[in-house]
């Protein structure tokens, strides 16, 4: 008997293995998971802030977009409900509005290209390529690692005081955003933390996998807190919640125990930055009551983004036109803007050009056309999604036996989505992690919005693409499981 030699090395996978096979099945894919991963770049030296800049990750969204697109033509992307075409266009529609009817419309065409960007062509893309749970899961396993390296270089800039200015300390931890989007790593570390309690609290996931993931979202815990960013807690609190309380009361019980012991252990215990995050956290409540300048230049703008959509309620100043109008609506006691210094970076002083809240940032700019089509857009996907979720819930496309096989995915989807919502009453659109928004508005409609044809890539209906893939790799396919 002659015994065959492979001519590759031990541990070297060999053409037609598993890895060139998941490729095949997944490269669309890939500018997905470099849209996210990309924001682990740092931005160069210097720069504060990459407002108005196009970066690796707005890169790597327009060749996703691109791959959608010729996908599309092939006939091999899913097909989405009259609904799905609805709430995905819409803000088409009011963005070009918006653009036609500003003072000055050249001027208002680079808003016009990122709000589609980020609201339009992003989600699409993403709805449109992602097929199963399985890629569902890639995608969120994306934004697990670059939360946990950004929160881990979060923590080193507070230890070794490397970090961006902060009560006259470098000890913020901004990751690889730099003191000119503060909130950047909060963000990218919030989403983590979102993403890993739903898996931990997601029935059918194998016990490993929710230990593990248990373990990531308290890590990433730290890094959250030491950002010192309030908007960013008050979202993370609110999603986090209501994942709990939609995986079931009983585990929810029990998380909310594990993570306030969590919270005593690392703020009261080990003291980290106990002194500092009281601070932040009385500041919220100090709205009326001897509030710090960042609030009051924060409210300040706010009555002037009113004052803007009282002035032109149907279609707004104009996309890019609050900085324009700012002062002619603001009071004397909005400051010249914010200081920013730190993690590497020179001492410099930032404009405030937007009211730091989303809705009202579309509304004094895209008034109320504007702000219909976004907002009630939101609104149907919310809904949708947490109706998919709740008990006994049942969608067109997807039995009751799919839904529970795929919960993980709903709880991501609903809790990234959640945060985002709330988020935007204290932020809104800026810095390079604004591309991410579009990934997690597209991971939402995912899961809202099922196709007709259960999650069918082109002509060929979902199962018997994975019946394929399993005969290919040796898993085992179930039909109506892995499709939305």
């Amino acid at each position: 008997m002659s015994l065959a030699v492979s001519p590759y090395p031990k541990g070297v996978l060999r053409p037609g293995g598993p890895l060139p096979v998941l490729l095949r099945r997944h490269w669309p894919l890939l500018p997905l998971a470099a849209t996210v991963l990309f924001l682990l770049a740092p931005l160069p030296a210097g720069d504060a802030t990459a407002s108005g800049k196009v970066g690796p990750a707005d890169a790597a969204s327009l060749l996703l977009v691109s791959v959608c697109a010729v996908q599309a033509v092939r006939g091999r992307v899913r097909v989405l409900s009259p609904l799905g075409v609805l709430v995905l266009g819409a803000p088409g529609v009011g963005l070009a509005v918006a653009t036609m009817t500003a003072g000055d419309p050249y001027a208002a065409l680079p808003g016009f290209v990122r709000y589609l960007q980020v609201f339009v062509l992003v989600p699409a893309a993403v709805v449109l390529l992602v097929r199963d749970a399985g890629e569902f899961r890639l995608a969120a396993g994306c934004f697990l690692v670059l939360a946990l390296v950004q929160g881990a270089l979060g923590v080193v800039q507070y230890a070794t005081q490397t970090g961006a200015s902060y009560q006259g300390e470098d000890i913020r931890a901004v990751g690889t955003f730099g003191p000119g989007d503060v909130m950047g790593m909060a963000t990218v570390v919030a989403y983590g933390l979102i993403a890993a309690t739903a898996l931990a609290l997601a029935p059918g996931l194998a016990p490993r996998v929710r230990r593990t993931a248990g373990g990531v979202a308290l890590l990433l815990v730290v890094p959250l807190v030491l950002s010192f960013s309030r908007g960013a807690w008050i979202a993370t609190s609110g999603a986090a919640l209501l994942v709990i309380v939609l995986a079931g009361i009983r585990r929810a019980l029990k998380v909310l125990v594990a993570l306030c012991a969590a919270g005593v252990v690392l703020v009261g215990g080990l003291g980290v930055g106990s002194d500092m995050v009281g601070e932040r956290l009385a500041s919220i409540t100090q709205v009326s009551s001897a509030p710090d300048q960042s609030v009051t230049d924060r409210y300040t703008m706010w009555a002037a983004a009113e004052s803007m959509w009282r002035e032109r309620p149907a279609v707004g100043v104009g996309l890019k036109g609050f900085p324009a109008n700012r002062d002619g609506h603001s009071s004397l006691g909005l400051s010249s803007g914010s200081d920013t210094a730190g993690a590497g970076q020179a001492f410099l002083r930032q404009p405030l050009l937007s009211p730091h809240n989303m809705y009202l940032l579309v509304l004094s700019e895209q008034g109320l056309t504007g702000l219909t089509a976004l907002a009630g857009g939101w609104a149907v996907l919310l809904v949708a999604g947490l109706s998919r979720l709740a008990p006994g819930g049942r969608v067109r496309g997807a039995g009751l036996r799919g839904d529970a096989h795929m919960r993980d995915c709903g709880l991501i989807a609903v809790g990234l989505f959640v945060w985002q919502l709330v988020d935007f009453l204290y932020a809104d659109i800026g810095g390079p992690s604004t591309v991410l928004t579009g990934v997690i508005v597209g991971l939402a409609a995912w899961w809202a919005l099922p196709s007709p044809e259960g999650g069918g890539s082109g002509g060929r209906s979902r199962g018997g693409a994975v019946a394929a893939a399993g005969g290919r790799t040796g898993m085992r396919a179930v039909p109506g499981a892995d499709g939305p």
